[in-house]
C-alpha cells in the first residue's frame, strides 16, 4: 500500500509546556464551543506552510471567537512561544502542538500532538531529522521539475528558505509564475504521487512517532482520516493500530469533512474508544472552506480530546 497524506498538499479545494462539517460547498457552522469560546486544534502557521505569521494567526482566531487554540505547524514547534504569547494576552487558552508526519505500511499519515512540550529534546530532534527529509525531497523535486522543462531550482528557491519545506511552498511558486492556475492544479498537474514533480520521502514510522509525541508529555491524535484513500478495512487497521500503539484521539469535525466521512470518524472514535479532535486545518485566510473555528460540531455522544488537555 502506498500512497501520500492530503493534510499537506494542496491545502487546496479538491485544496510551550507539558501537557501544559460539512461537506464542501455547504456553509459552515460555528466549531464547538468549549469554556472561553470556540475551539480549533488543527492549523498551521508560516513556520510550516500556513500563510501568516504565528502570531497573527493568534490574533486572528482571537479576532473570530476562538477561545481554544491549537498551532499544529508541520514537523515544526518553532511558532509556540509567539501564538502562546499572543494568546495569553488575549485571554484564549493555548494548546501548544505540532502534526508530524509519518509512514504506516507505505501510507503516508499525519498524527498532531497536542499539549506537547516544546523544549523535548528528543521532539526537537525528530523535528530537525524530519526537515532534513524534506529539504533533501524538495531538491530531487526541484531536478524532476527542470528535467521536464521547468525552472526547477527557482521553483524550489521558497521552499527551501522556508522553515519546513513543503510542497504547499512548491505550489505557490508554480501559481506565481504562471505555471498553474491555483493550488489544486499544481497539485494535479506536477506536485502529486505519479506526477512528473512528486518525489517519495521515508517518513519516520507511525510507531515511532507516537512515541515521540507521548514521550513530550503530549497527547496523540490521527489527523484528518478521511483524507488517505484508505478502504474501510484498512482504514480500520490503521485506527486499531494507532490506538495499540498510545494514540488517544481521532479527528472527527474538520472543516471540509463531508457527513459521510465525518460519520465514519465518529464510528471509529467510538468503536476503539477515541477521544474526538476538532479543528480548521486553517493554512490562509484566503480559503473560505477552511476559515478558523468553523466546522461541524462534534457529535455529543464522542467525548472531547480537550478533556484530556491540562487546563
Amino acid at each position: 500500500m502506498t500512497g501520500t497524506a492530503g493534510g499537506s498538499g494542496a491545502g487546496a479545494r479538491s485544496g510551550a509546556g507539558a501537557r501544559s462539517g460539512t461537506g464542501a460547498g455547504e456553509p459552515m457552522n460555528p466549531g464547538p464551543v468549549g469554556p472561553g469560546g470556540l475551539v480549533d486544534l488543527h492549523t498551521h502557521s508560516s513556520c510550516s506552510d500556513g500563510s501568516l505569521e504565528p502570531a497573527a494567526l493568534a490574533q486572528l482566531a482571537a479576532a473570530r471567537g476562538v477561545g481554544t487554540l491549537a498551532l499544529t505547524d508541520h514537523d515544526s514547534v518553532a511558532g509556540l512561544q509567539a501564538a502562546a504569547e499572543v494568546c495569553r494576552a488575549g485571554g484564549v487558552r493555548f494548546v501548544p502542538g505540532v502534526e508530524l508526519s509519518c509512514d504506516w505500511h507505505g501510507q503516508e499519515i499525519h498524527v498532531v500532538g497536542l499539549n506537547i512540550d516544546a523544549e523535548d529534546a528528543v521532539l526537537l530532534a525528530h523535528c530537525a531529522e524530519v526537515g532534513r527529509l524534506r529539504r533533501t525531497r524538495m531538491q530531487r523535486m526541484g531536478e524532476r521539475l527542470t528535467a521536464v522543462g521547468l525552472p526547477g531550482e527557482a521553483l524550489t528557491t521558497a521552499a527551501l528558505s522556508a522553515g519546513v519545506a513543503t510542497r504547499r511552498h512548491l505550489a505557490r511558486s508554480l501559481v506565481a509564475r504562471g505555471l498553474a492556475r491555483d493550488l489544486q492544479d499544481a497539485f494535479e498537474r506536477y506536485l502529486r504521487r505519479g506526477r512528473p514533480g512528486y518525489a517519495d520521502i521515508a517518513w519516520p514510522e507511525l510507531r515511532r512517532t507516537v512515541e515521540c509525541i507521548g514521550g513530550a508529555g503530549g497527547v496523540a491524535v490521527l489527523a484528518h482520516p478521511h483524507r488517505y484513500g484508505l478502504s474501510v478495512s484498512q482504514l480500520g487497521a490503521l485506527v486499531a493500530e494507532f490506538k495499540a500503539l498510545g494514540g488517544e484521539g481521532l479527528e472527527v469535525s474538520l472543516a471540509g469533512m463531508g457527513r459521510p466521512d465525518s460519520s465514519r470518524a465518529e464510528a471509529l472514535a467510538q468503536r476503539f474508544g477515541l477521544a474526538g479532535s476538532v479543528g480548521s486545518d486553517f493554512h490562509e485566510p484566503g480559503l473560505p472552506w477552511r476559515p478558523l473555528g468553523r466546522f461541524a460540531k462534534l457529535p455529543s455522544a464522542i467525548r472531547p480530546i480537550t478533556a484530556s488537555l491540562d487546563p
